[in-house]
């Protein structure tokens, strides 16, 4: 297996590890916990990784909003080029985020394009939950 389940998240992941040059992906909250890791990290590096992806994703809506004369901005993607390759973090519709990081020969396009249909899926499996019932806790 090559990732970590802390919950049901290896569905997720396990499609962005098929593309050549990934080294390795979180699915986190919006506020920075971690919801699943791959084996390429360990888990303070994945909780690292999580926090950081996080306070990244709020200074972009913050710059996002600022450069277009706005309140507020939602960010659909953040792409990060360094010497040592690419970090991609894509958010959800419903409060959760994929980050992932390939070297330096990864294909950008690939990666996105992958990264973009599990968020889908992730969308899709939301929208397919079983609602809960008017206390909050029970199914209906």
């Amino acid at each position: 297996m090559t990732s970590r389940d802390t919950g049901e998240t290896a569905w997720v992941l396990e499609p962005i590890l098929q593309v050549p040059h990934v080294v390795a992906a979180v699915l986190l909250t919006r506020d920075g916990l971690v919801k699943g890791y791959t084996d390429a990290l360990a888990q303070p590096s994945a909780e690292r990784v999580a926090a950081i992806t996080s306070t990244v994703q709020g200074a972009c809506r913050t710059a996002a909003a600022a450069f277009a004369d706005r309140d507020q901005a939602e960010v659909r993607q953040v792409v990060i080029e360094s010497d040592h390759g690419y970090v991609l973090i894509v958010p959800t519709d419903h409060g959760t985020c994929v980050a992932a990081y390939g070297d330096g020969e990864v294909r950008l396009d690939l990666l996105a394009h992958r990264v973009h249909s599990q968020v889908a899926r992730l969308g899709e499996k939301a929208m397919t939950a079983t609602p809960r019932g008017t206390d909050g806790d029970t199914p209906v």
